[in-house]
């Protein structure tokens, strides 16, 4: 099944507007949802990273 994490709409969101209410509730989503887990979990170690970097998410930041 194919991730749509990528082009996910409330992504946009915090992307364009981090402090706005769908901004927030995607980054909070984000902190505990399967999918995104499953996504960033199967990224090249360097992408990855440097997801884990902007979205402040230090446990997607080690090597798994």
């Amino acid at each position: 099944m194919a991730h749509n994490c990528k082009n996910c709409g409330f992504r946009a969101k915090y992307d364009n507007h981090p402090k706005s209410l769908l901004g927030r509730v995607w980054r909070w989503h984000a902190g505990w949802c399967p999918g995104w887990k499953k996504y960033i979990t199967s990224l090249p170690d360097d992408e990855r990273f440097k997801l884990a970097k902007k979205y402040s998410m230090e446990k997607y930041k080690g090597t798994r």
